[in-house]
C-alpha cells in the first residue's frame, strides 16, 4: 500500500517519500519519466491537487523536473549535484505524538530553499539513531536536525559528534542534552507547565496531581514549572501525588500509573498529564473505573495533540514552527558561518477546553 489513509503523516508527504524510495532504488532511473498525475491518482486514490503537492517538492528540492508539455522526468542527480544539498532529520516515531508536524514544518522548509530531507525513525533508540547517523553521513547530508532519544546524555552526545567531526552543524529539536553548547529550537517548558497550573489553581485547585517522566529535558522543566506555580500560590506541594518515570513512554506503564492516582481522587481534584498522550490514557483509567471528566476529576495535557475523541484543556506547542525554525538555523549557520551557538526558544499557548471543572 502506497498510502495509509489512517496514518497521521500527510498524504502528500507520503506519496513524496514513495516517489523518492522508487527513485533511489533506481525503479524510476534518470531521466525517466514518472507517472503522470492522472495515473497516480488511479494508482493512489489521491486528490490531483494533493499529487501536485507531492510531486512539486520533489521539482523544489532536485529530483524531479517538468518539461512543458511532455511531463516530469527523473533529474541525473549526477550532473546536479552542484544544485542538490541534502540533510536529515533524526526524529524518536513518526506514527506518534508530535513527530510528524515536526517533520512537515522542517520539510516544508527545506522544498520552499530547494532542498532534500532525509527523515529517519530511530524509534527512541541509541542503536538505531547511531545506525541512521552512520546512513547520513554517506548520503554526505550538509546538516542534521536530531529530537535526542531515551539514552542517556552522554550516548546522544556521541551521535552528535560523529557529525560535528565531520563539521556536520547539528541542530537539537525540542529535548536538549544539558550543559552542551549545541544549536537548538525548543519550546519554553517552564513558562508552559508554570502557566497551566496556575490556571488549575485559579480554578479552585489545590490538590493537583502530576504524572509525567523525568528523562527528557523538556517534562524535567514542565515538572519544575509545576512546583513553581504550586509554590508562589502557597499550595503545598505534596510528594505523594507526584509520579515520575525515569524511563520513556511506554503506554502499559503509564496506564497503571493513571490507575494508582484516580484510585486517589479523594486526595486529588485534578491531573496534569505531562504530554497529552499521558492525558489519553488518564481518560481512558476514568471512563473504566466509572469517573466523570470533568465533573469527578479535572485533567489538562500539554501538546495540543489533534485528539477528536476527548476534549482536552492543554498548552499549545508550536511544533511546526520548531522543524521550520531549526531548518532555518542550520542554512543559516551553513550560508553565514556563525560561530556562536544558537538557541531558541518558542513560546507555546494555553488551549482551554472542557477538561476543567471549577472547584468552589
Amino acid at each position: 500500500m502506497i498510502i495509509d489513509k489512517e496514518s497521521p503523516i500527510p498524504q502528500y508527504f507520503q506519496l513524496q517519500t514513495w516517489l523518492t524510495e522508487q527513485i533511489e532504488q533506481g525503479v524510476f532511473k534518470p531521466n525517466d519519466k514518472i507517472p503522470t498525475e492522472e495515473e497516480l491518482n488511479r494508482i493512489t486514490g489521491l486528490a490531483r491537487a494533493t499529487i501536485r503537492q507531492a510531486i512539486q517538492n520533489l521539482v523544489n528540492m532536485g529530483y524531479l523536473l517538468r518539461k512543458r508539455r511532455l511531463g516530469t522526468f527523473v533529474i541525473n542527480r549526477e550532473t546536479h549535484t552542484d544544485k542538490l544539498t541534502i540533510f536529515g532529520i533524526l526524529v524518536p516515531d513518526i506514527r506518534k505524538g508530535y513527530t510528524s508536524e515536526l517533520v512537515r514544518g522542517a520539510g516544508d522548509e527545506a522544498a520552499k530553499n530547494k532542498h532534500s530531507l532525509i527523515l529517519c525513525d530511530t524509534d527512541d533508540l541509541f542503536v538505531k539513531a547511531d545506525f541512521h547517523a552512520d546512513r547520513l553521513l554517506e548520503n554526505s547530508i550538509k546538516g542534521v536536525i536530531f529530537v535526542p532519544t531515551a539514552a542517556p546524555d552522554e550516548k546522544n552526545y556521541l551521535i552528535i559528534e560523529k557529525f560535528r567531526k565531520r563539521n556536520i552543524p547539528v541542530v537539537l529539536t525540542d529535548r536538549l542534552i544539558p550543559n552542551a553548547d549545541f544549536d537548538y529550537v525548543t519550546t519554553d517548558n517552564f513558562q508552559g507547565a508554570y502557566e497551566i497550573t496556575k490556571y488549575l489553581i485559579l480554578k479552585g485547585h489545590k490538590n493537583i496531581a502530576i504524572i509525567l517522566s523525568t528523562l527528557f529535558s523538556t517534562e524535567r522543566q514542565r515538572l519544575e514549572g509545576y512546583k513553581k506555580a504550586l509554590a508562589d500560590h502557597r499550595v503545598p506541594i505534596d510528594p505523594g501525588i507526584i509520579i515520575t518515570d525515569d524511563g520513556p513512554f511506554i503506554e502499559e506503564r503509564y496506564l497503571q500509573y493513571a490507575y494508582d492516582l484516580i484510585k486517589q481522587r479523594d486526595k486529588i481534584t485534578a491531573v496534569f498529564a505531562g504530554h497529552d498522550r499521558i492525558a489519553l490514557l488518564l481518560y481512558s483509567a476514568a471512563k473504566k473505573m466509572g469517573v466523570a471528566i470533568p465533573e469527578n476529576l479535572s485533567i489538562v495535557g500539554y501538546d495540543d495533540l489533534p485528539f477528536t475523541t476527548i476534549s482536552l484543556t492543554t498548552m499549545h506547542q508550536p511544533i511546526y514552527e520548531m522543524g521550520q525554525e531549526s531548518m532555518k538555523m542550520i542554512l543559516s549557520r551553513i550560508q553565514n558561518k556563525i560561530k556562536k551557538p544558537q538557541k531558541m526558544v518558542l513560546k507555546s499557548h494555553f488551549v482551554e477546553r472542557t477538561s476543567v471543572r471549577k472547584v468552589t
